[in-house]
Order: C-alpha cells, then structure tokens, then sequence
C-alpha cells in the first residue's frame, strides 16, 4: 500500500511521552490502555447469513492496540437489515461466530463494543425479501440513492411503524444487547447517529408522527431514551454507550432545531446511569442546512454530557491531540485512518508515516484493502 502524501508525519514538537492519545482511562468497568478508539465502519465483509468469518476476525484482532474498538454496525434483527453484507447478532450461528472475533481482540489485550444497527428507512426491499423497509413515518430518503446487491436503487416509501412493531425494535435492541453479551463484547453501543433508525426518530423530514413518538420533541426523543433504557436494564449501565450526530445532515437528516433537540436529548440522558456519549462531528463532504447552527459539536454539546465524551469525525493526531487538550472528550475515535494503519496507535507514538487507505475496498470485497495493509515496520 502506497503512504498518504496529504497526511504528514506530525513532527510538530510534541514529546511523544506526554501525548495525551497514549494514556491509560477508565471507561464505564473498563480499564484502557490509550484514549484512541477505532470508530465503528461498515465494511461489507460478512455473508449472505450475516456470519463473519475469518477476514474479520483477523480484521479486529490486528487493531487491538486501540484503547476501544468499536465493530462495524451489526443488525439486531432481521427486520434492522438495510444493506448487504453486513452482520446481524440475532441468530445462534451469528453469536457463536462473533465468539472468534472477541476471542481473537482480548488474546492480543484488546477492548471491542458490538454496535447496534437499526437501518429503518435507510434499507431496501431487495435485501429485506421484498418487504419494505420500517420508519417512524412513510418518508423516504431524498437526494441518495441506496446501495443494494443488486447495484444503486432509489430508495423507497417506507412503512410508518406502529406502536406495536416501536415496542417490539425497542425489545430486539435488548435482546441484542443480551447477545453481545454472550459473544463476549465489552459492551454495546446504540447508533443513533448518520440517519439510521434511532436519528429517524429525531428528524422531521423522517418523523411527522402526531402520537407519543412524535410532534413535541420530547416526543421524538422518546424512542431513543427507551432504547436507552433497555440496553441498560439488559446488560447494565457501565456496558452501555450511544453515537449521536447532531449536525450531520446524511440520510436526509433534517432537523427544525438540532441544537434545541439535541440539547433536550442529553437532557434526558443525563438522568441516566451508563458509560459514555460519541458525537459524530458534521462532514464537510454533505452541505449542512442553512438554519443549522455553525457551532462545534463537541464545544457546544460535549459540555452538557454527564457522560464520558468520546469524539469522532475527521481527526488526524495532532487535530484529536489538541481536541483531548481542551478536557471536554476523553477519547478520540477514528475512522478512515484505521482502515489503512492496523497499528494506528505505534504510529502515532514513533510518528510514522501513514498508508494511504484504498477507497474501492472499503465497504466490500475480500482480504485486499482490509487485511493486507503493513505494519509501520514492514
């Protein structure tokens, strides 16, 4: 793999040794060995059972020299599939396989989180047996197109849920929860960020509802806080974290006041017990709504959080240095970089230089672009 000309080698005077990326923190019952988590990515990887396999297992095992590892997004149920390829963690087979893959991370002294993954509209009938996708209300996605085993679809008019089938996917999260458990994760996270189900909930170009789930924005922070609160009744609190993105505009998230709703939803996690809070700063690569507020996410909203904050979104060492310097995240996670630099953390530390990822294996194919990039000193 070729080195990243765009990413320098950060000789920027800061004495290795002091670097805060490389200290010891505890987060919820776990010990870290860094402040460096690898951000949670779908890569494609799984087969048409939602099993991993081998290539992951090696996947996860080679970055274990995180402080965290988040998974990639796995799907609760069958009713969360959205994608092809991706895990699920709702069948006996899918448990017993992702046992490898924890096995494997806490052999080299890792730390890994399954993320939980409810697609809602951001799904398609031909990965789902031609059953359309469920979400708060029949609002389809506009200005994307979805990615489906079949090649690129418009994505369709979803099925509004009923109080019946909310209840039920708040169930699936903790029955999932309790699954993780038992393949032996260091706990869950709830995606409630980049348009998926929970962040659905939150945004009225994906929410019109007019009962308990909708209208007020207590409302529709309602189905996230439950969430919330059967992840923790399952597994506990110190096993329990979310990922927001409060700014972030993909899936056609379009909030009348993100910052008003955002606030009010820290709020209410505030009143409960659980580990920490990831906010996902916006990406310049979507155009953020005019009335969004240009304010940094992690200063205006990392401030609020009870919880641990751990921020994501673009950082590269010297940027996620001086973010843990202002003392409002306590960790950094990243993304892009990790898929390319397996050993992320001794990189950082010798201020080795960096392999440039490649973009046309990153959300599938076989072990090139996911296994196969060297190690600083190879």
């Amino acid at each position: 793999m070729s080195l990243d000309p765009s990413i320098k080698d950060f000789q920027n005077g800061t004495k290795n040794a002091n670097m805060k990326l490389l200290e010891k923190i505890q987060l919820g019952d776990i010990s870290l060995k860094n402040r460096i988590a690898m951000a949670a990515m779908t890569r494609g990887r799984s087969d048409l059972n939602g099993l991993v396999g081998d290539m992951t297992v090696d996947y996860y095992a080679q970055r274990a020299s995180a402080g965290l590892l988040f998974t990639e997004s796995i799907r609760i149920s069958e009713e969360a599939t959205g994608s092809p390829l991706t895990p699920g963690i709702f069948t006996p087979p899918q448990i017993e396989a992702w046992k490898k893959v924890t096995a494997a991370v806490h052999d080299k002294g890792g730390v890994i989180i399954a993320q939980l993954w409810h697609t809602g509209r951001m799904g398609h009938s031909v990965e789902r047996n031609g059953k359309l996708p469920f979400a708060p209300s029949s609002l389809p996605v506009r200005g994307m197109r979805h990615y489906t085993s079949q090649g690129m679809k418009d994505y369709e008019i979803p099925q509004e849920m009923t109080i019946p089938e909310i209840q039920q996917t708040i169930k699936d999260f903790g029955q999932a929860a309790k699954n993780a458990m038992a393949a032996g994760f260091d706990g869950v996270q709830l995606h409630a960020a980049n348009g998926y189900l929970p962040n659905q909930f939150l945004a009225e170009s994906a929410n019109q509802r007019t009962d308990a789930y909708g209208g007020s924005i207590p409302n529709k922070v309602r189905f996230v806080v439950e969430v919330m609160q059967e992840l923790i009744s399952a597994v506990g609190s110190e096993k329990v974290g979310i990922k927001i993105s409060p700014f972030h505009p993909y899936g056609d998230m379009v909030l009348d006041d993100p910052a008003g709703t955002y606030t009010y939803l820290i709020e209410e996690l505030n009143k409960l017990d659980f580990a920490y809070v990831e906010i996902m700063r916006r990406s310049s690569h979507f155009p953020m709504p005019e009335h969004y507020a240009p304010e940094n996410e992690i200063e205006f909203f990392g401030g609020k959080i009870n919880q641990t904050v751990i921020a994501n979104g673009g950082y590269d060492k010297a940027t996620a240095e001086a973010e843990l310097e202002k003392g409002i995240a306590a960790l950094i996670s990243f993304g892009t970089l990790y898929i390319a630099n397996p050993d992320l953390p001794v990189r950082f530390e010798k201020n080795a230089a960096l392999n440039m990822p490649d973009r046309a294996t990153m959300f599938g194919g076989g072990r090139n672009g996911y296994v196969d990039y060297p190690l600083w000193n190879e």
